[in-house]
């Protein structure tokens, strides 16, 4: 099938490419090397329906003058929710600045997201306590972290452990991508590329970025690549575990293109009307990764309308926390910006400081500023 873009001809990949286990309309199916395992299909929908309420909540907080910027996953839930909750509590992902849905599968409240995007921390969680890394804004930087974290766990004869990488289809441009492939491959490291392929970088279309498949790409660093249909959470989940499990085996790494598509914005700042069709977005929209799956549960008569009420009540409750707790996150003290810079001092930098604080002293009585610093700490 083909679409036509604003600028280049978008080739959707063939069934026989594709590993589907639940179809646009919601139905299952069968395929002999991804079979469904045991799955909580009802709470990976409610993991959907709540990440994608935080998405439409952020965006609207950007929109008030809440946050400064936010990059939205719209379309792309069943990719992060399916991947990630086939993870085990030991395994590390590293994420890129989009991965709200992983965050939320590993426990992380989503107001610790906002802070990043509010400019009132670094995005300061442990990544050892939520096994979550913090996000990445340099694209493609994070496959080499992963790497060398895959590298040091296999180093160690860790048992039971892997790592994933979240990133888009625009970074495989990158040449750190190339060289995690190249690393990873080389010291057969337990690790997982899972690339999210919204079929856009930023404008870019993939065709402008590649002549070839994404997936098809880890054949010429000597391993295994698979492409699964991104908004089929289903096979998210079960292509992810035995990739996982892969690793964890010692059999090296996997790259998994999620063939997905981004409905909303590449961020806030961005108007994809510029570039894109409104036929195009029609037509992804009746492949909504939500939609499928209640349509799965209702026609299987596995959830009733109850169950989907009780979900709709819980995603407003939450929206209604993140909202609320954004708007109540302290501003951090002017001067804390030059904290954490340098492990030591540096001339250049505490030019800089003075400077500053010379600068906030003309707007405040004398001394004023350094007492609410002191105060804040």
């Amino acid at each position: 099938m083909t679409v036509e873009t604003g600028g280049a001809t978008m080739v959707a990949p063939s069934d026989s490419e594709l590993i589907q286990l639940l179809t646009p309309e919601g139905e299952l199916v069968d395929h002999p090397k991804y079979p469904l395992s045991d799955v909580d299909i009802r709470g990976l929908y409610r993991d959907m329906v709540l990440v994608r309420r935080v998405d439409t909540e952020a965006i609207s907080l950007q929109r008030q003058g809440e946050l400064g910027i936010w990059a939205s996953l719209l379309g792309q839930e069943a990719a992060q929710v399916g991947s990630a909750r086939a993870l085990s509590p030991k395994d590390m992902a590293f994420p890129s600045y989009r991965e709200h849905g992983v965050a939320w599968c590993r426990g992380l409240d989503p107001v610790r997201l906002l802070e990043l995007f509010r400019g009132v921390s670094n995005g300061g969680w442990s990544p050892e306590e939520y096994k979550f890394h913090l996000y990445t804004i340099v694209i493609g930087d994070q496959t080499l972290h992963a790497t060398g974290y895959a590298m040091g766990i296999k180093r160690d004869s860790a048992e039971d452990e892997a790592v994933i990488v979240y990133f888009g289809d625009g970074a495989t441009s990158q040449g750190d991508v190339s060289e995690a492939f190249s690393w990873a491959s080389v010291f057969h490291a337990p690790v997982v590329f899972f690339c999210q392929n919204n079929q856009y970088a930023i404008s870019a279309p993939q065709e402008r970025q590649s002549p070839i498949p994404l997936y098809q790409r880890s054949r010429g660093f000597g391993f295994p690549g698979v492409r699964v249909d991104g908004n089929d959470v289903l096979a998210c989940y079960e292509v992810t575990r035995q990739a996982l499990r892969a690793a964890r085996e010692g059999q090296g790494p996997t790259l998994i293109e999620a063939f997905t598509y981004r409905m909303g914005a590449h961020t806030t700042t961005d108007d994809p009307t510029r570039y894109r069709l409104a036929s195009e977005l029609e037509a992804w929209r009746l492949r909504d990764p939500i939609e499928r799956v209640r349509a799965y549960l209702a026609r299987s008569g596995q959830a009733t309308s109850a169950f989907f009420e009780e979900v709709e009540a819980e995603a407003a409750k939450l929206a209604a926390h993140v909202r609320e707790s954004c708007r109540a996150l302290p501003d951090p003290p002017p001067m804390d910006v030059f904290d954490h810079v340098y492990t030591s001092a540096n001339s250049i930098l505490d030019a800089e400081r003075a400077q500053y604080a010379e600068y906030l002293d003309s707007f405040e009585p004398a001394g004023l500023r350094q007492q609410e610093s002191e105060v804040a700490r």
